[in-house]
């Protein structure tokens, strides 16, 4: 919630005024030349804005791969927030000296798209100190330092003063971050009892190497290696060096000191792992992340419901894999329970294993890339896609694989992380599906590909909705499968338990939230429906636990677009072509499921057209 609020908050996204759509019925005709000017204009305002936004935000500016303010943080404090909302208020009635309808339709679609993003803000603002700002999902705590190694890149001098510079002012972001805490503490808005055990672990163990000059001292070694790759002489490197450690001894230590010390304090006054329900007006909030979550008007009830189907219909297709595999039993429990303990389904845990997760990973990315792509998409991202180890640093607390998307200049590519702390919580069997949901064909064509389209403005570039941007990472689990892909039954029956995973994510979402289920309860019903191992299912559902309605956009996202494929097959027979349905979704950066379908239909009417001239 504090990254969605954020995101919302921060000027990423832009408002605009109602648009009377150019050529209507009674409305003015415009020339070809006035729309093309008219269009043109605005989306060089947006643009404008939109970088406007990214220099009041150093860490986004970075994340873009960009270096402006590069020795700042972002400011965190609800008076910044304030700000960027009166910016976006501001920027509606700056758009009413253009000829707004006088627009081509893309520009259309940009300034309905930018009203919709002013409408979830005004929506989310009231909601701002409802979402937990640290816990085992994150925080500055275990962000921070990610941030600064994957994210700062030192190809100067300059870089490394303005590296050394953000050490110098982390005192100055836990304060903001103790503030955000306490306002939130006072709204008796607190993290569930089960979150401090993991957030204590990890800052302890980052302050304990805090003084050492080696691996454990996570920064130092981080910026030393970065140092020593420059073309300096050895005097300066060492300057550096040394004012880097200090800047970690004298700041960074005492910052992280300052908030385990509140931390402490805050886990005596917690109390039991209750869902949204029990916050300060908990069914409203909820219903609010429900909206924001999926894009639509579904209730908690409806969101229940459709999981609750979905979990028998997968269940069903699960046993025909079993019956396909001569398994003794009709059970799926039992099955479930094969699969959690048979070695042969995992990794060595040991560094052997830890590089065959790796090289399979890279095995399966490469063949769908090299072997399928061309048949699945017109257009393909020219950013390329690395799979990586999550750093030791933040592996004990976050998730078992994540993408985190290029930056705009082509320096860094695209990241397939993969956690490595535990090798067997990692199923031989899920892999294949688990690459093709966070790499290819999923979020990294997703992510990478609207980055780098130039027919939208940037802030449709860089958005995003989690209905969306997961759905269709979903949605890519499912597409290999048509191809010929999941050969080995087994890697299918993954793909199919990763899939009840997120159907099961209705069920116990809307049931923690909503039904006011507890953890205990969440936990059985995974473990009962899922082949996922008990540590999966209870990260799983302690991670719902801090994420109110975010595990309900994958699903949700993935029927919608599921639904809109084959109804796009079923109206243009043999006209259909999976590769432009795969443009109509990916070109027009991430909307919202209702702006999709009506792409979509769009896009059915137009090949029927075609088809009949």
């Amino acid at each position: 919630m504090k990254k969605l609020v954020y995101l919302a908050l921060a000027g990423m996204t832009l408002a605009a005024c109602n648009n009377n759509g150019g050529g209507a019925s009674g409305g003015p005709k415009y020339t070809e030349t006035e729309i093309a000017d008219q269009s043109k204009k605005v989306n060089e305002f947006l643009d404008r804005k939109f970088d406007e936004a990214v220099d009041r935000s150093p860490e986004f500016a970075s994340t873009l791969g960009l270096k402006s303010h590069y020795g700042d943080w972002n400011d965190r404090t609800d008076e910044h927030y304030k700000k960027e909302l009166e910016i976006q208020r501001a920027t509606v009635d700056s758009l009413k000296k253009f000829k707004l309808d006088a627009l081509d339709e893309q520009t259309k679609l940009s300034v309905r798209l930018a009203e919709e993003e002013l409408k979830r803000s005004e929506d989310g603002y009231k909601w701002r100190f409802h979402g937990y700002w640290i816990s085992q999902m994150g925080g500055e705590h275990s962000d921070i330092p990610a941030f600064l190694v994957n994210v700062h890149r030192v190809d100067t001098i300059t870089d490394a003063q303005a590296y050394i510079s953000r050490l110098q002012k982390l005192g100055g972001v836990f304060d903001q971050v103790l503030d955000q805490l306490h306002k939130r503490e006072e709204m008796k808005v607190v993290p569930p009892k089960f979150t401090f055990e993991y957030v204590t672990k990890d800052i302890k163990s980052f302050i304990a190497g805090c003084d050492k000059a080696d691996a454990s001292n996570v920064l130092l070694s981080d910026f030393s290696s970065k140092v020593d790759a420059l073309k300096i002489e050895d005097a300066e490197k060492k300057k550096l060096k040394d004012e880097a450690k200090a800047a970690i001894t004298t700041v960074v230590k005492p910052a992280y000191e300052k908030l385990l010390a509140y931390w402490t304090e805050l886990d005596k006054k917690t109390s039991e792992s209750n869902g949204a329900w029990a916050l300060p007006e908990g069914g409203e909030y909820y219903n609010y992340c429900l909206r924001s979550n999926t894009t639509t008007n579904m209730t908690a009830d409806q969101i229940f419901e459709t999981g609750t189907k979905e979990v028998a219909r997968i269940q069903d297709e699960m046993r025909k894999i079993m019956k396909q595999v001569n398994f003794k039993s009709d059970s799926l429990q039992e099955f479930f329970t094969y699969l959690r303990k048979d070695p042969k389904f995992k990794y060595e845990n040991n560094d052997n294993g830890r590089k065959q997760i790796l090289a399979d990973a890279e095995k399966y990315i490469n063949t769908i890339r090299d072997q399928y792509l061309d048949k699945l998409f017109l257009h393909k991202p020219k950013s390329p896609i690395v799979v990586k180890a999550v750093e030791k640093f933040r592996e004990a607390s976050v998730a078992g694989a994540f993408y985190e998307q290029p930056s705009e200049d082509g320096s860094r590519p695209g990241r397939f992380y993969v956690n490595l702390h535990d090798v067997q919580a990692t199923a031989r069997y899920q892999l294949e599906a688990l690459c093709y949901h966070e790499a290819i064909p999923g979020h990294h064509m997703q992510i990478a590909l609207a980055q780098e389209l130039r027919s939208i403005p940037k802030f449709r570039r860089y958005g995003g909705n989690t209905a969306y941007v997961e759905g269709w990472a979903l949605y890519s689990e499912q597409v290999p499968k048509q191809m010929g892909l999941y050969q080995d039954p087994y890697s299918d029956f993954g793909r199919l338990s990763m899939e009840i995973f997120r159907a099961a994510r209705l069920v116990v979402d809307a049931g923690i939230h909503s039904k006011h289920w507890t953890r205990e309860q969440a936990i059985n019903y995974f473990l009962t429906n899922t082949a996922n191992t008990e540590a999966d299912c209870k990260s799983e559902i302690e991670r719902y636990f801090i994420w109110p309605g975010q595990a309900t956009g994958y699903k949700v996202g993935m029927l919608k677009i599921l639904e809109l494929r084959h109804k796009a097959e079923a109206e243009l027979g043999d006209k259909f072509d999976v590769r432009q349905f795969h443009d109509v979704v990916l070109m027009n950066g991430a909307v919202p499921l209702t702006v999709l379908e009506e792409l979509v239909n769009k896009y059915i009417e137009k090949t029927k057209a075609e088809k009949k001239s």
